[in-house]
């Protein structure tokens, strides 16, 4: 269930900020927060992350659901007992709902936060995006974390000092 509340959270967070977006800002308006480095910027995307594949909706409908079914699966099925993996798994599931209503009501996703790291003028994202990143860094700290373990303990196999 605490994974769920984290996927609404992210789900909360994610449209009450696009929706302050759409009815305080124009498309293309940008705020100033940090000089350089970080702005708000009104933005609309029709395709995935810098835009690929804009306009093919019924794509990403498929492909969402499919996600979500998938990320519900393993909450439900190999999640119990492994925190970091459900916590990944909530804010994927956070970061797919969001966008995918954006995709259902919008026709497109709002994205606001405009950075520019090192330079570089980085592309314009949301918190739903945010999210997914988040979930996949820690899914991937999950993966190491698990195949470090099953290392130590086939090491310890292998030296007789694990016992069956």
């Amino acid at each position: 269930m605490f994974y769920y509340i984290i996927a609404l959270f992210v789900i909360a967070l994610d449209q009450l900020t696009k929706y302050l977006i759409v009815k305080n800002m124009e498309l293309g308006e940008s705020i100033k927060v940090i000089e350089d480095f970080l702005y708000i910027t009104s933005h609309r995307n029709r395709g995935a992350a810098w835009g690929i594949l804009e306009g093919q909706m019924w794509f990403f409908y498929i492909i969402t659901v499919i996600v979500i079914i998938g990320i519900v699966y393993y909450i439900q099925k190999a999640a119990k007992g492994k925190m970091l993996f459900g916590v990944s798994l909530g804010f994927m599931l956070g970061g797919a709902i969001g966008n995918f209503i954006d995709r259902v009501f919008r026709n497109e996703v709002v994205d606001f936060i405009n950075t520019y790291i090192f330079g570089y003028d980085f592309p314009v994202f949301n918190i739903a995006d945010s999210a997914l990143v988040i979930g996949v860094a820690m899914l991937m700290i999950q993966m190491l974390l698990e195949e470090r373990a099953l290392k130590k303990e086939k090491t310890h196999g292998e030296n007789g000092t694990h016992h069956s």
